[in-house]
């Protein structure tokens, strides 16, 4: 039998349906469509398990995921996208409806679910899957799974949801004709016109109407998100780049209670501010991550967390961030709105050209020291400017050479977001070492400089940093070419005992020499 049921939804008429696909049916055609001559309740061994895609087969949303793919490929497709929900929701599912990068193969399907399909074909019952979602890419799934005996799905003219996929199915299959697996609110009318009730991930609203309407309904298992998996989708572990905002405090030797307060009120701004930015990042890029060795374990891309509960956390945390932000002062709000800016226009379009992005990488390195300038109203020094973007731009590097090396060790194809290729992984390389070791040049001519008298007593102790410098650079690039280097660089040096040793040596030099 053929994996896939074809059909057009027609408002206010009856489904299209080809005999030669149901052959339990009789059925006759007019001009437009095929009618169901007969229906009658079949018995629990041979009734139809009718299954939802969204947030039940996987556990994401495809308009969702097509909306931000579009806009990480085409920003400009905003003013599209809003004319076609102008004309309603159906409209805008297909102008999504082909998103080039889709792959179902690494759509977070749901292992309940799944075994629960598998059973149902293995006792000989048909298995339809019925989804809010575009006609384009509910087949495409279908094909790839190879599961159902049919499928339902929306089209340009019509969103089959709630009360209209009901109807859909009534007419299908009868009213208590087939079984439904669903999970959130709009399931709630097909629900009660289903034989059996099955919900998995139903927030506690639906649950609870849910028992209301179905009391014998069954509720499948899965995983919950916990506190640890919503801080790995904030990237608490990240956090330890803001501490670039103490850096001008450090190097002005200014320890007052008023200038530490300050930047940490200014460290969770940029925390906060950071992590709105991630999770915007993580939705643009959820079919490259999932392709990824380790970003698919991401909570967005896994489908641990749900996707619109990652839009939703978008603007609190970017909201929570200004309020903090302006409590520092203006001059600081100003920075943050700023690194706010740089960062979207990274996710959208610059982390797509070519050196551009570890460029304006080691730009959001630097901005968050001005911030720390700014915020304790100590005077930017060019000398640790410069040094920042050096540094950061060769660390910068290294990810990019971590993850071409990952892809061609892996076979994959040049990557598609970002202007790179695989053959450019020595290049890269080079470049990362020039730009580290340019750190080291312009930390050497700080150390040469006149100004350096002014803070430190014994200077001559700050050679020493140089090797130590010049040590975990080449060490890193060494770790990279052995791939055993995190994807990371700067997440890695906070695990990496080489390095953390290595930045207390430099620490108690930097000391020694106030």
């Amino acid at each position: 039998m053929q994996s896939e049921l074809k059909s057009q939804t027609l408002p206010h008429r009856a489904r299209s349906l080809r005999p030669h696909e149901r052959p339990e049916r009789q059925y006759e055609r007019d001009e437009a469509h095929w009618t169901t001559l007969e229906i009658e309740t079949p018995k629990e061994a041979s009734r139809p398990l009718v299954v939802d895609l969204d947030g039940t087969l996987i556990a994401s949303d495809l308009l969702i995921e097509t909306a931000f793919s579009e806009l990480g490929r085409r920003p400009q497709s905003i003013v599209d996208m809003l004319m076609a929900l102008s004309r309603g929701k159906a409209a805008l599912k297909h102008r999504l409806s082909e998103p080039v990068d889709f792959n179902p193969g690494t759509l977070p399907y749901d292992p309940e679910v799944l075994s629960l399909i598998r059973q149902a074909r293995a006792a000989g019952r048909p298995v339809y899957l019925a989804s809010a979602s575009h006609q384009r890419l509910v087949e495409s799934i279908a094909d790839h799974l190879g599961l159902f005996t049919g499928w339902f799905a929306s089209n340009e003219t019509t969103n089959l949801a709630g009360h209209r996929k009901a109807q859909q199915l009534v007419e299908a299959f009868g009213e208590r004709g087939f079984d439904y697996v669903g999970n959130d609110a709009a399931d709630l009318p097909v629900w009660e016109k289903a034989a059996k009730s099955i919900a998995i991930r139903t927030p506690a609203g639906v649950r609870r109407r849910l028992a209301l309407q179905c009391p014998d309904a069954e509720h499948l298992n899965h995983a919950r998100p916990t506190w640890r998996t919503w801080a790995k989708m904030l990237r608490v572990h990240q956090y330890a780049k803001n501490a670039l905002i103490f850096l001008p405090l450090l190097a002005a030797h200014l320890f007052t209670l008023e200038a530490v307060t300050q930047a940490i009120l200014a460290f969770v701004a940029f925390s906060l501010c950071a992590s709105s930015i991630y999770i915007l990042n993580d939705l643009v890029d959820l079919q490259d991550d999932r392709g990824h060795r380790s970003k698919c374990k991401r909570p967005l891309p896994s489908g641990a967390i749900p996707l619109m509960h990652g839009v939703m956390a978008i603007p609190v945390l970017f909201l929570a961030a200004l309020v903090v932000g302006s409590a520092v002062s203006l001059s600081f709000l100003g920075v943050l709105l700023g690194y706010f800016a740089l960062t979207t226009a990274y996710s959208f379009v610059l982390k797509r050209m070519m050196v551009v992005d570890v460029i304006t990488l080691a730009g959001l390195y630097s901005v968050r020291v001005i911030g720390g300038a700014v915020a304790t109203s100590v005077a930017v020094s060019e000398w640790l400017i410069a040094f920042s973007m050096m540094i950061f731009m060769s660390l910068a590097l290294i990810k990019r050479y971590v993850e071409l090396a990952a892809r061609r060790d892996a076979n994959l194809p040049d990557p598609t977001s970002r202007d790179y290729k695989n053959s450019d992984l020595d290049i890269v390389a080079a470049l990362a070492a020039a730009a580290g070791f340019n750190a080291v040049t312009i930390l050497a001519l700080y150390i040469s400089s006149d100004s350096i008298n002014e803070l430190y007593s014994r200077p001559q102790l700050l050679w020493l940093v140089g090797p130590l410098l010049m040590f975990w650079i080449a060490r890193a690039l060494m770790l990279a070419g052995r791939r055993i280097m995190d994807d990371d660089p700067v997440v890695f040096a906070l695990k990496d005992k080489g390095s953390l040793l290595t930045v207390a040596a430099a620490v108690v030099l930097i000391v020694a020499a106030v």
